[in-house]
């Protein structure tokens, strides 16, 4: 289950957030060994900080499994403050028809169901709650910085990466920028592939004050 938090909603699901930064230290810091920013086993970073909206998928043991954040280009994103190098020649996206997606993350058990390409279902789960989201406020496309290995990811769900730039070395990992299309052609293909039936969202979808 799908389950998507804005900022106005940030102390509802309180619990639900510190979770997830669990989630994420233990995928980024513990299984991927990035350089990221921890304390007490929960990671965090400057993003946090500005908004963003979260997609949190929760398996049927109600914890929290998955997480994507979203924030709008036209504010601060990893692209323009953190990943320029990544740009090439490129200009850094900057309108309200795109939003940047970071810090996908998954931390699934064995026994996780399975769709198309060996995938786990809730990997499909999270891609077509990022273009639900998107649909349902007008966006037209994704831009992320991710890893080639993620690249690979999308390109079996059917949902390919448009790359900006070539793939660059940061850290221990290749890293490469590009945009993801959101349309409802895109979200048909993922719900095949990912054997989904109707919408993924049921928290009401709500774009963030500005």
């Amino acid at each position: 289950m799908m389950q998507l938090i804005t900022p106005d909603l940030y102390g509802e699901f309180a619990s639900e957030l510190k979770e997830m930064h669990g989630l994420r230290y233990r995928v980024f810091k513990e299984r991927l060994d990035w350089e990221v920013q921890t304390e007490d086993e929960i990671e965090t970073d400057a993003f946090d900080g500005f908004k963003p909206v979260y997609l949190l998928f929760k398996g049927s043991d109600w914890r929290i499994r998955g997480c994507v954040r979203l924030l709008p280009s036209t504010g601060p994103t990893m692209l323009r403050d953190t990943f320029p190098v990544l740009l090439g020649a490129d200009v850094v996206p900057s309108t309200a028809d795109i939003w940047e997606s970071s810090r996908f993350a998954l931390d699934l058990p064995p026994s996780a169901p399975k769709a198309a390409g060996g995938l786990a279902q809730a990997t499909y789960e999270l891609f077509a709650g990022m273009i639900e989201f998107g649909l349902a406020n007008d966006l037209t496309r994704i831009v992320t910085v991710t890893d080639t290995r993620m690249e690979r990811i999308l390109r079996l769900a059917t949902w390919p990466l448009s790359r900006i730039g070539q793939p660059m070395p940061v850290g221990k990992t290749e890293a490469v920028a590009g945009f993801l299309e959101i349309s409802h052609a895109s979200l048909l293909r993922i719900r095949s592939r990912g054997r989904l039936r109707g919408p993924v969202l049921w928290q009401p979808v709500l774009a963030p004050s500005a």
